[in-house]
């Protein structure tokens, strides 16, 4: 039988699992460490599992808990989703919406528009968070993501293509006039360049060679895993940098950076919006992804 205090241990449990941490979790909870731990323990006791493997830096679900978090937290987050829609407010967006981005998309391209959405509904409340790498969205608490490039197929996803964007490479006219300017990819090899860097290892760039799509590695002079700061240091003159057209635009246009091998950079990236799959699509998810598909219908997207 589930009791009062039952409940409040499952949520106790997964604001541990989010932050894997009790001391954290208690700060985002307004409790103490102990008393987490103590309504973990008290939760482990009546389901007869071990939801954690406790040491003394961190805390990890064990396949029990993995599988009882998934469960635990799409209920919550309908509970809250069911109370955020009581009322007149039934289909206006309402409640916590967790949104992930692209640092330099997000900042330059997605700010306005959920700033423009927050004024309108007031019943809305914002988490924005900003990575360059894939995170799991169940496990993150994140409604809704953005993400550029291919997919990886997965059952528990929802994807939605907003648009696209050409890739380019560029450079500051000082930095070419220093070290010229390259005019194949074989050229790319006596530059400095400015790369990702994701998962341990710098990222490839995209090109295309007689008509087809390849990965070309530069020198990883520069690795960076921070879109926006890899921009800065384009900017700052300090090599060759790929980026979707998009985050570049104004600073081309204001003559600060230029564009080479454009012959070899005519691939386009995708850009979508992805969320955990739900046996119903929130109001306010629902909302922000008719939104960015009608702007991106309207071009606002490039």
């Amino acid at each position: 039988m589930i009791t009062i205090e039952s409940l409040s241990g499952i949520a106790t449990f997964v604001a541990a699992a989010r932050a894997s941490s009790f001391t954290e979790a208690g700060e985002r909870l307004g409790i103490s460490k102990s008393a987490v731990g103590k309504a973990v323990s008290r939760l482990e006791e009546r389901l007869g599992v071990k939801l954690f493997h406790r040491t003394t830096r961190r805390l990890s679900l064990t396949a029990d808990g993995e599988a009882y978090f998934a469960v635990c937290a799409q209920a919550l987050e309908e509970i809250s989703e069911a109370e955020g829609n009581l009322g007149n407010r039934l289909m206006e967006p309402a409640g916590r919406l967790r949104v992930d981005m692209p640092a330099a998309f997000g900042r330059s391209v997605m700010m306005p528009i959920l700033l423009e959405v927050g004024k309108a509904y007031p019943a809305l409340q914002l988490t924005l968070t900003f990575t360059d790498h894939v995170i799991d969205l169940v496990e993150e608490g994140v409604d809704l993501a953005i993400r550029f490039g291919s997919l990886e197929d997965s059952s528990d996803l929802v994807a939605r293509k907003l648009t696209s964007h050409r890739w380019v490479i560029c450079a500051t006219p000082e930095y070419l006039r220093k070290h010229g300017t390259p005019r194949t990819p074989a050229d790319i090899a006596a530059h400095r360049c400015i790369v990702g860097y994701r998962r341990g290892r710098p990222l490839a760039w995209h090109l295309i060679d007689d008509g087809v799509a390849t990965r070309f590695a530069p020198p990883p002079t520069y690795q960076i895993s921070d879109g926006e700061a890899m921009m800065d240091a384009a900017l700052a003159g300090m090599g060759l940098c790929q980026m979707p057209l998009v985050l570049f635009r104004p600073h081309i246009e204001a003559l600060q950076l230029v564009t080479v091998l454009d012959a070899y950079t005519t691939q386009d990236v995708d850009v979508h919006a992805v969320w955990p799959r739900t046996s119903h699509l929130r109001p306010k998810v629902r909302h922000l992804v008719d939104k960015l598909l009608a702007l991106a219908q309207q071009g606002k997207l490039d």
